[in-house]
């Protein structure tokens, strides 16, 4: 997609864009890593935990769609402000602007607006550019809450006009209440309100034009045209966006985005982009590895986005946390610390507004959307690694509140100790699981709040999984009020999310324990028989059995399903039951074989920065395996050296001597010079800053 030969000088002025260090990071983005497949990875222009995701959309068609593009696809429906990265759900894509050259067009849902000529696309953070088959050049960058649009039109134009459609959101998504005003020659705002996925989504916008428009007129439901002179021969459109209102629209224009001057604009998003880059500098001969991992980088910042005004205090949405739980969360407390205390603010202001921490929150709505109770990791990590800009008491009993709950199979936990199949039709399994998870972290920050009495509780609430144990096969089964086990069992059986799992199996979600590894050792009767169960699931057929296996399954080593987040702790079992040699060619396998440099480069969704927040960690050579906690079980590191730069100036660096492919397995690792006994590293020593060293080799041993 980066087309260097291609670039205007304005996208050259762009690429020259260095850090304070002089290393334009931006350069090893490449954004067509997951626009194929599965990844549904935005394409567009945008900064860093921006409200603004600016970019084409094509003409919604099947799943592979959702983010708005595709590779395979060149249609182009508008440029919208908003667009989801990497999930499986059709939402957002909210005002959409498409400039037109002739008279009559026609706009809607099912038909063709335009097609992109993508020899001309260029693609990199901050910036965005296409040429389209009418013969119109589209330019895009952004600020935190504003769009910035440069259209050139051809000179033979039978007119110069721009559409901004109220009505062409995301697949899923329905216009409810829209308006649009001028406010004069150059000027309008209004609002979209829609019921989709976020069923009760509001949104209020602030445009301005750099040439006075001749006429505005509605020429579709939801539709409307602006007519420019027909001696124009560009117009730029910036259009600012606000959760509240349209003077707050307004003045979040005015604060980010003031004057016209396009270049400028551009490279100050590339600017912003290249100093969140530049928090990892990896040092390697692998240039391959080094673009997916910035790449990579990338995708885990593209959210969560604000979601407030400028000027009040941050707030933020699109939490995707069933996903982001597991490594995007523990990647930002490390890069984005400074930011960590307001996401949690924004979790407790959700609580206060819905009676519980968000699930998947999106644009002010609670979807509901997956199992478990994924707020509860995320607020207890933060407790737990030591963050204090927030009523720890108040979130704590956010924790509580929402693990008592008497809804989705939480009832049946606090009645039977577990969720019965027979009184919790689908998905029994993998609910249960994800609450255990949970239980465990909050009882972890309990403990820490002095709250012993509610450790105790859910402590011993964490065990729910027992129940679902088989002995017997060795699987997580589901279970009847009665202790009885479903029949028939197949272990190979999926369908999606209409079994005792969710987007998995049993060989998937037997392994989803990552709270008490040693009470799952003890289920299986110990740690040797754990290891043989563990090996062979990563030999055994990767056939799904049944008709409609959840797509999400995918990325397969065996039954290991990397495609689908329940999987992304399991390899670093073998270092935590003494076989970390397996954890390094595992991690290692993955690292190339389900990331790579192509538009397929991803093995399932991007999950709004979990997948590659999975590859940044990994790739460092650690992981945290618990929901919360802070320690980082080792893997085996890619990079020869990588310094993290942290808040307050300090550094954290690792080094992995002798690294190589052959020599993938640790043999020593020291902090600060002092040899480490421990298979992992705890948060605060990384955030203390130091040096990390990991002495590599080709013996398979058991160093700690």
């Amino acid at each position: 997609m980066k087309k260097t030969l291609l670039m205007t000088a304005a996208a050259l002025l762009l690429v020259s864009c260095a850090g304070e260090k002089g290393a334009d990071y931006t350069s090893f983005v490449d954004t067509s890593i997951g626009t194929g497949g599965h990844g549904h990875v935005f394409v567009g222009a945008d900064v860093p935990f921006g409200a603004i995701q600016l970019g084409p959309t094509s003409i919604p068609q099947v799943w592979d769609w959702c983010s708005g593009y595709h590779e395979s696809d060149n249609s182009v429906i508008g440029f919208s402000h908003t667009h989801l990265s990497g999930t499986g759900i059709g939402d957002l894509f909210d005002v959409t602007v498409l400039p037109v050259v002739k008279r009559e067009c026609t706009y809607t849902r099912e038909g063709i607006a335009d097609r992109a000529d993508k020899s001309t696309e260029v693609s990199m953070p901050g910036f965005y550019s296409i040429s389209l088959e009418s013969g119109i050049k589209a330019e895009l960058t952004a600020t935190a809450r504003t769009g910035f649009h440069r259209y050139t039109f051809p000179e033979w134009a039978e007119a110069r006009a721009i559409l901004v459609d109220l009505e062409n959101g995301g697949c899923w998504d329905k216009v409810t209440d829209e308006d649009l005003k001028t406010t004069g020659g150059t000027s309008f705002n209004g609002h979209r309100h829609s019921s989709g996925w976020a069923d009760n989504q509001k949104l209020w916008f602030s445009g301005e034009f750099d040439k006075a428009f001749l006429s505005c007129t509605k020429v579709a439901d939801h539709v409307y045209r602006f007519e420019f002179a027909p001696q124009t021969r560009s117009v730029m459109l910036k259009l600012a966006i606000s959760p509240k209102s349209t003077d707050g629209a307004a003045a979040n224009m005015t604060a980010e985005l003031q004057g016209w001057d396009f270049e400028t604009a551009a490279k100050a998003a590339t600017a912003a982009w290249n100093a969140e880059l530049s928090k990892v500098e990896v040092e390697t001969a692998d240039t391959d590895a080094k673009t997916i991992f910035y790449t990579a980088l990338y995708h885990s910042m593209i959210a969560p986005s604000l979601f407030c005004d400028n000027g009040e205090p941050a707030r933020y949405t699109t939490f995707s946390l069933w996903d982001t739980y597991r490594a995007q969360m523990p990647l930002f407390s490390i890069l984005h610390s400074e930011k960590e205390n307001d996401v949690i603010q924004t979790f407790l202001d959700i609580f206060r507004k819905q009676g519980k921490l968000p699930v998947w929150h999106l644009m002010g709505c609670e979807t509901n959307c997956m199992v478990g109770n994924p707020g509860i990791p995320v607020v207890a990590d933060a407790i737990l690694k030591g963050f204090d800009g927030f009523d720890a008491e108040l979130a704590f009993k956010a924790m509580v509140t929402s693990a008592m709950r008497p809804d989705r199979g939480q009832e049946h936990r606090i009645e039977y100790g577990y969720i019965p199949y027979d009184l919790f039709e689908n998905e029994s399994v993998a609910y249960d699981l994800e609450y255990a998870l949970a239980d465990w972290a909050l009882a972890q920050a309990a403990r820490k709040l002095g709250h012993e009495q509610e450790f105790e509780y859910f402590n011993n609430r964490s065990k729910s999984y027992i129940p679902h144990f088989d002995s017997v096969t060795g699987f997580m089964r589901g279970v009847d009020t009665k202790g009885r086990f479903r029949e028939p069992f197949n272990p190979f059986y999926a369908t999606h999310r209409a079994n005792d799992y969710c987007e998995g199996n049993a060989w998937q979600y037997t392994w989803l324990v990552p709270h008490d590894f040693d009470g799952l050792c003890e289920c299986f009767g110990g740690t040797e028989n754990l290891l043989s169960k563990l090996d062979s699931l990563f030999i055994v057929d990767s056939r799904l059995d049944g008709e409609d296996a959840s797509p999400d399954i995918s990325g397969l080593i065996g039954q290991y399903a990397h495609g689908n987040e329940p999987s992304h702790h399991i390899l670093y079992f073998y270092t935590m039951a003494g076989q970390p040699w397996k954890t390094a060619d595992l991690v290692r396998r993955v690292l190339k074989e389900m990331y790579f440099v192509a538009p397929d480069g991803l093995s399932g969704n991007e999950d709004v920065g979990q997948m590659s927040a999975w590859y940044v960690l990994s790739s460092l050579g650690f992981y945290q395996v618990e929901p919360a906690g802070g320690r980082y079980f080792f893997g085996s590191p890619v990079f020869d050296k990588a310094t993290i730069n942290l808040e307050g100036g300090k550094k954290f660096t690792i080094v992995a001597e002798n690294n190589s492919d052959e020599n993938r397995y640790i043999q020593g690792v020291t902090l600060n010079g002092t040899p480490l006994k421990s298979a992992w590293i705890d948060y605060r020593d990384i955030m203390a800053g130091g040096e990390l060293v990991f002495s590599m080799g080709s013996e398979q041993t058991l160093w700690y």
